[in-house]
């Protein structure tokens, strides 16, 4: 059977969705290009008033991307990032931890990294690498998973008591949608960089990445700092979710474009001009007939 529900008013859109199965589950439709980005953009809309409200009133907003290999870290990062300034937006996407870096407080990498005032940062992958691909391929003890697990909280706790927005967001997708995803990036020269034999060791890993995951929830979704699940495995459709959760749970970030004056020109607009050296010639493309 199938049936069509509204969504939100600033959506202009009816999503379908289908339900099957004897037990009432509902599996909604995979979103297609144009309809994603229809209902992506008022979504942009919103967040480039959230930054602006950023800048104006000096809140620091840090957003926690995690999940597992191919949820969709990137894409969603991209999302929300892609229309804001990015000297604003920031994204923080640290590689593993050099030899003095592994002498250092476990955070104290992550901690330079945080916002000033009116700005924002996106960690791809945060300190909480400890609690699941160090875990889980043996990079880190027991007694250092079970110390993070323990600190993560109380160094969370300082970044909110001293004003930081936090907020983090755990992608899910099922194992299947992990295999094809790897696959295609197996087989996809544009995207063979994104596999590492670190991705291709976890395949076999999946359920030790649901308990780490579980364990890493129990000790560290906390009042102050929660974490948030979102199903990955529509990624234009986990993308949307994931935005419209963040954009509810801020406060009101409406601040009032400033007044530009835009006069006329006095004169005809000037075309390009040279006189020490050329522009390349232009990349050929070959005009297609009508």
């Amino acid at each position: 059977m199938i049936a069509a529900i509204a969504i939100d008013e600033i959506y202009h859109a009816v999503l379908v969705v289908q339900l099957y199965g004897a037990n009432g589950k509902v599996r909604l439709c995979m979103l297609k290009g144009k309809q994603y980005e229809d209902l992506l953009e008022p979504l942009e809309l919103e967040l480039v008033a959230m930054a602006r409200w950023v800048k104006a009133t000096g809140q620091r907003i840090v957003i926690v991307f995690e999940g597992r290999d191919t949820a969709g870290k990137g894409g969603a990062i991209r999302a929300v990032s892609q229309q804001l300034n990015p000297r604003q937006c920031r994204i923080v996407a640290l590689s593993k931890p050099t030899e003095a870096e592994q002498g250092q407080w476990y955070f104290q990498r992550y901690a330079k990294h945080l916002p000033s005032a009116g700005e924002i940062v996106l960690f791809d992958r945060s300190w909480y690498n400890r609690a699941g691909v160090e875990r889980v391929m043996g990079y880190a003890t027991p007694e250092q998973v079970d110390a993070f697990l323990k600190a993560a909280p109380a160094f969370e706790k300082q970044l909110v008591a001293d004003g930081i927005l936090l907020f983090k967001y755990w992608l899910t997708t099922d194992q299947g949608k992990q295999e094809d995803r790897l696959k295609e990036r197996l087989e996809d020269p544009l995207k063979r960089w994104k596999l590492s034999p670190v991705d291709l060791a976890a395949r076999g890993l999946y359920d030790a990445y649901t308990q780490a995951r579980e364990a890493m929830l129990a000790a560290t979704h906390t009042q102050w700092a929660p974490w948030t699940l979102v199903d990955f495995n529509d990624q234009k459709r986990g993308r949307l979710t994931l935005i419209r959760d963040l954009l509810d749970r801020l406060p009101d970030t409406y601040v009032e474009l400033p007044p530009l004056d835009f006069p006329d020109l006095e004169h005809d607009p000037h075309t390009e001009s040279y006189t020490v050296m050329q522009p390349i010639a232009d990349y050929p493309v070959v005009e297609e007939e009508d």
